[in-house]
């Protein structure tokens, strides 16, 4: 199988990037770019990132999350902490965070290390999630082989019986990161491939060192 994809090619030429124009505060320039995505691009599922880890296996694994929550603190959202990728957190909290809007021509990369949230953050949100998220929550065991749909559908159908006219509590096993951003760059797409790349890097005062890259 091949496919030459060389003459795959698009001008980026919506927007610009200038050093003179950024906030001293990355989570600021975020909340600007999320905002103007949300509101002109409405195709976009505008909270989608994707989150790397590095597994167990000592490999990279990209798979994208949605994120929840954002403060100047970092970017939060929820997981099951025996997942896959709960794992790999718990042996190595170093992970990066992406998002890519085309719409817009713009992508953010961010480095930070994960936590997990307190607990009544993590009961919040679960309390307001649907009841079949909420459920199919507890049935799934997230990143382990199953039989079959058919399998854990059936798993689901009697999780709801058996919670019929009662309370869903959040498990143990279910709940919140948040990623504290150590490094941020946005990226805008530009004419030529001569993108801007203005890069965020936290110093040891808190303060944030900024620059732009080559593109």
């Amino acid at each position: 199988m091949e496919k030459d994809l060389s003459n795959y090619r698009r001008s980026y030429e919506k927007h610009e990037l200038l050093l003179k124009d950024v906030p001293e505060n990355p989570m600021e320039l975020f909340q600007k770019w999320f905002y103007e995505v949300d509101e002109f691009f409405a195709e976009q599922e505008t909270n989608a990132m994707t989150l790397s880890t590095i597994g167990l296996d000592g490999y990279p694994k990209n798979r994208v999350v949605l994120l929840k929550k954002y403060t100047y603190e970092g970017f939060m959202f929820f997981t099951n902490y025996l997942s896959e990728k709960g794992k790999a957190i718990a042996e190595n909290p170093n992970v990066c965070l992406s998002f890519f809007w085309h719409g817009a021509e713009r992508q953010i990369i961010i480095k930070g290390k994960a936590e997990k949230v307190v607990p009544n953050l993590s009961d919040g949100y679960f309390e307001s999630r649907p009841r079949g998220s909420q459920l199919g929550a507890i049935v799934s065991k997230q990143s382990e082989v199953i039989k079959s749909r058919d399998a854990i559908e059936s798993e689901l159908a009697k999780l709801e019986e058996a919670f019929e006219g009662k309370v869903v509590e959040r498990p143990d096993f279910w709940g919140g990161y948040i990623v504290k951003p150590v490094e941020m760059e946005f990226w805008q797409g530009r004419p030529n491939r001569l993108h801007d790349r203005i890069r965020y890097q936290l110093q040891k005062d808190y303060n944030w060192l900024i620059n732009r890259l080559s593109p």
